[in-house]
């Protein structure tokens, strides 16, 4: 019995493989290792390699800032918010109490001029703030670019700031540069400059408040001298040295003679009952009478006159005149007298309320420098990296699945 085997055909090595060989195909590329893949994640060129580059520029490139510090106050003498006051409202804030009063208007204001045009051109002038920040030694990121003055006192705004604490209501003045004797030498000439603006306003407040009480001063003066004027006018138009003393002596004197006219006339109807009518003693009185009579009627006479509208008593109205001319002086010198006591108050005030600014610390001269904050300026744009690259990436995959 002949056993037939039937061999199978013979497996090349494209039916091995699966696909046909050919020769002119290529190889494929080796796997690239991992940090090659890395660098091109959004994370790392959104978050990680900024964060690298800031932290490279502060620790390698970033020049060192040092800072001199000065604190002041600005007071009066009669103020009770003066040196002691902010001393005793730094002890209460340190031990948690409450602080002093609030800040007066004259520390608001020598803050606001610190950081006005008028001062960075003022310091300016003293000091060359443009070399200043400018020096070799600082990095072209931090140092100043443009010179313009608006731009200097923005750059200025920048490298200086002054605070007030209003429970102390002490005022605390920082000044940043490049070399710690810049910065000292800036913030001395800025106290400077502080405490002529506090004498500038102090002596214009002075003579504000002395020029209104000499001006009433003045005004007192002169109603005297007219009111005074006028009587002496009176006088000399009158021929009357008093008036009042005038005419009390002619309203006594006209007294006088009705008493003396009465009691002759009372004589002459007592004789009349036992003498005969040619009797001289009879003569004699009413010659007398008739005296009297001429006498009164001459008084009336030299103290009236007939005008149209019928007799006016002169001496009434010059009576009248005289006591208007004189309450008019009295007035006249109780104004004087107001005015010079409100001069004498005027002054004291103006000596009591008199400002001067106080230096509690004076300016030092940096050994380390504060500036750039290098670990916390690093740490915010790592954090503020991170937390933008994760909203972004949320609302990417919100937009994804939005559309899916």
């Amino acid at each position: 019995m002949t056993i037939s085997m039937k061999l199978s055909p013979p497996i090349t090595l494209s039916e091995a493989s699966g696909r046909p060989l050919s020769l002119s195909q290529e190889p494929e590329p080796a796997p690239r290792p991992w940090y090659a893949r890395f660098w091109r994640r959004p994370f790392f060129l959104l978050v990680i390699l900024p964060s690298l580059i800031a932290a490279t520029y502060f620790y390698g490139i970033a020049a060192s800032q040092f800072v001199s510090e000065a604190r002041f106050v600005v007071s009066s003498r009669g103020s009770e918010g003066g040196v002691a006051a902010s001393m005793r409202g730094m002890a209460g804030g340190a031990f948690g109490g409450f602080g002093g009063g609030g800040a007066s208007n004259e520390t608001n204001s020598v803050r606001d001029f610190l950081t006005s045009l008028d001062a960075v051109m003022d310091a300016h002038g003293k000091l060359d703030l443009i070399a200043m920040w400018q020096r070799p030694e600082a990095d072209w990121l931090s140092e100043l670019w443009r010179t313009e003055p608006e731009l200097l006192a923005r750059f200025y705004n920048k490298m200086v700031t002054v605070s007030l604490d209003p429970s102390t209501n002490v005022t605390t003045l920082r000044v940043r540069s490049f070399r710690p004797e810049d910065s000292k030498a800036l913030a001395e000439t800025l106290l400077a400059s502080a405490e002529t603006l506090v004498n500038r306003l102090s002596e214009r407040t002075r003579n504000e408040t002395l020029r209104v009480a000499r001006h009433e001063m003045e005004i007192s003066e002169q109603r005297v001298q007219e009111s005074r004027a006028a009587l002496v006018r009176f006088r000399e138009q009158e021929r009357e040295l008093d008036s009042a003393g005038a005419v009390q002596a002619a309203v006594a004197l006209r007294g006088q003679l009705e008493v003396a006219l009465a009691q002759a006339r009372a004589e002459l109807t007592e004789r009349l009952k036992f003498m005969r009518p040619d009797n001289p003693a009879l003569q004699a009185t009413r010659n007398r009478i008739e005296a009297l009579e001429r006498q009164i009627t001459s008084e009336r006479a030299r103290h009236t006159e007939t005008t149209a509208g019928g007799d006016g008593a002169v001496l009434a109205r010059q009576l009248a005149t005289f006591e208007r001319l004189m309450l008019e002086r009295e007035f006249a010198d109780r104004q004087l007298a107001s005015a010079t006591a409100s001069l004498e108050t005027a002054r004291l005030e103006a000596q009591r309320q008199q400002l001067f600014l106080s230096r509690i610390v004076e300016p030092n001269l940096a050994v380390y420098p504060l500036y750039p904050r290098k670990l916390v300026n690093v740490a915010s744009i790592v954090v503020g990296l991170t937390i933008a690259y994760g909203i972004g990436w949320l609302l990417i995959v919100g937009m994804r699945e939005h559309a899916a």
